[in-house]
C-alpha cells in the first residue's frame, strides 16, 4: 500500500471519530436533578417522560418541599429509571395543579376542601385519594431573646387580628407587637386561620410572607416579631408553648403531636387524582415505609404513629 492510501485512510478515520463524537455532545442528556425543579429544561423532560410514566410531578405545601425534595433523592436512588419533578408553590397551588393535571400528586399541609373534592371530580373524573405522610406541630415562632414564653390559643387569635397589639399585655416589654404571616395559598395559612382565628381574617398589618422559611427569617431578626410555620423550621427562633383556653401549656414535641396534646399539630398529607398507580405508588409505598419515615424525622417533622402508616394499596 503507498503512502497516499495510508494517509487517506487516516484522514478518514479522524474525520468519523470527530463526527461521530460530535453527534454524541448533541444527542446526550443530562440526568434529571430535583435540584432543577421548576426550570424550562426540566419541566420539558419531565413532560416528556411523564408520557412513558418514569416520571411523576409532584407540586404544593411549601412547608413540605424540604422534605418532598429528600424523600425524591432518596427513592431515586433506589429507582434509577424514576424521575420525581419537586416544586412548591403553596397547598393551594399543588391542589390547583392535581385538578388541572399539571400534576401527578399534590403535596398540602392542610386537608382538601370539599369544593377542591368536587372540582377533582368534575374536571378529571377521578375521587381524590388521600395519603397522611408525617405529623406536625404548627410552631408558634418569637425571637430568640424573646421572654413569652407561652400564649393560650385565645391569646394568639388577639394578637394575629390585631385586637391585642403590645407585648406588655402578655408579660413582654412596652413593645409593638410585628406580624409575620403566610399568603393565602398556603395549607399552614389555612390551617393557622381555622384552627386559631376561628376563620376570622387575619389583621391587615400582618406581614404575608411566601414560605414558611421568610417567617423564620423574619422574626429571627425582629425582636417584637411573632409568626408560625412547620416545626422544622426553628433556625434563629424560638417555638413557645400552646395552650388551650383553661388548660396547660403544651411544648410542640413529638410526644405531644403523637398523643393529639399540643393543640395545634396536623398531618401532612399527600394527594393523587384517582388510586396512584406505577411509579407514583412505588413513591407513596416509600413514604411510608420505614426509610421514608425515617427520613421525616431527619428533615425535623415527625413520623407517623404505626397504625397510620400504611402504604398506599
Amino acid at each position: 500500500m503507498d503512502t497516499r492510501h495510508i494517509n487517506r485512510l487516516f484522514w478518514l478515520t479522524i474525520m468519523a471519530f470527530a463526527l461521530g463524537g460530535c453527534s454524541g455532545r448533541h444527542t446526550e442528556q443530562e440526568p434529571a436533578s430535583p435540584d432543577l425543579a421548576g426550570t424550562e429544561a426540566t419541566a420539558k423532560a419531565a413532560s416528556k417522560t411523564s408520557r412513558q410514566g418514569s416520571t411523576v410531578t409532584i407540586k404544593g405545601s411549601d412547608t413540605m418541599v424540604i422534605l418532598a425534595q429528600k424523600w425524591a433523592q432518596a427513592f431515586m436512588k433506589e429507582q434509577p429509571g424514576a424521575v420525581l419533578q419537586v416544586s412548591g408553590g403553596g397547598s393551594g397551588t399543588g391542589v390547583a395543579a392535581l385538578i388541572n393535571g399539571t400534576a401527578d400528586l399534590a403535596n398540602a399541609s392542610r386537608a382538601m376542601k370539599e369544593k377542591e373534592k368536587k372540582q377533582l371530580k368534575s374536571r378529571r373524573d377521578v375521587e381524590a385519594k388521600e395519603f397522611r405522610v408525617a405529623l406536625d406541630s404548627l410552631a408558634v415562632y418569637v425571637h430568640a431573646s424573646s421572654p413569652i414564653q407561652s400564649l393560650t390559643i385565645p391569646q394568639l387569635k388577639k394578637i394575629f387580628r390585631a385586637q391585642a397589639t403590645n407585648w406588655k399585655d402578655f408579660g413582654g416589654p412596652d413593645k409593638r407587637i410585628v406580624l409575620y404571616s403566610r399568603e393565602n395559598n398556603s395549607g399552614t395559612y389555612a390551617y393557622f386561620k381555622e384552627h386559631v382565628l376561628s376563620k376570622e381574617d387575619f389583621a391587615a398589618t400582618a406581614q404575608t410572607l411566601p414560605g414558611t422559611a421568610a417567617v423564620i427569617n423574619a422574626v429571627s431578626k425582629d425582636p417584637n416579631g411573632i409568626g408560625y410555620g412547620g416545626i422544622a423550621y426553628s433556625e434563629g427562633v424560638r417555638a413557645i408553648k400552646v395552650a388551650r383556653e383553661g388548660q396547660e401549656p403544651v411544648a410542640p414535641t413529638m410526644e405531644n403531636a403523637m398523643s393529639g396534646k399540643y393543640p395545634i399539630s396536623r398531618y401532612l398529607h399527600v394527594y393523587s387524582a384517582g388510586e396512584p398507580t406505577r411509579v407514583a405508588k412505588q413513591y407513596l409505598d416509600f413514604i411510608l415505609s420505614d426509610a421514608g419515615q425515617s427520613i421525616v424525622e431527619g428533615v425535623g417533622y415527625y413520623p407517623l404513629p404505626k397504625q397510620d402508616a400504611v402504604a398506599a394499596e
